[in-house]
């Protein structure tokens, strides 16, 4: 089945009409052919962060003290999913689920992003000691190909490409072969 597509304007007008009583939460969803799950999000999402819960569509960064903040807020049973995600201003309990699911499997909860930086750099050629450098960097701060990528000027795909092929075959494996001419004895 498709998703229907509602307008900011819509969902925040049958927000506040649910909020004062003037409609059910089942009626509006029969009303827009929704779920009623997706009203009841609409409804925490516009608690947590007010209007700007349907005008600002671009993904949200977290830092790390929030993320923590909300995970053991939620352990600490200081509240359920909605109420965590309503009080810490996330737009959804999903979002919530996987930070604890991290935490709870010992992961490090990262701050979202890349602090403003882009991370589809074009890429640029490397020397074979910048590779290694590179990767040496890259390792010492677990595996962070952004955060590489940004201080060495190299595209993602670069800081992570060159990390994985000196984990598979060392150092020989970021030597740059290509081009590579025949020995004279066989010309």
């Amino acid at each position: 089945m498709r998703k229907t597509k509602i307008c900011a304007q819509e969902k925040l007008h049958t927000v506040k009409d649910i909020l004062q009583g003037k409609e059910s939460i089942l009626a509006a969803a029969k009303r827009l052919s929704v779920e009623s799950s997706a009203v009841r999000a609409w409804i925490g999402s516009y608690k947590g962060n007010g209007i700007d819960a349907f005008i600002h569509t671009k993904n949200k960064h977290y830092s790390h003290e929030c993320k923590v903040q909300a995970v053991t807020a939620y352990l600490n049973q200081e509240g359920s999913l909605a109420v965590i995600c309503q009080r810490f201003g996330l737009r959804s309990s999903t979002q919530l689920r996987t930070w604890i699911k991290r935490y709870n499997s010992h992961e490090k909860l990262k701050t979202s992003g890349t602090g403003g930086f882009s991370i589809m750099t074009k890429g640029r050629k490397t020397t074979f000691d910048e590779r290694v450098e590179i990767v040496q960097y890259c390792i010492a701060h677990d595996h962070n190909y952004a955060e590489t990528a940004v201080t060495y000027d190299v595209s993602y795909q670069q800081a992570r490409s060159y990390t994985l092929k000196y984990e598979a075959g060392g150092l020989d494996a970021l030597q740059d072969n290509r081009g590579k001419r025949k020995p004279e004895d066989q010309l």
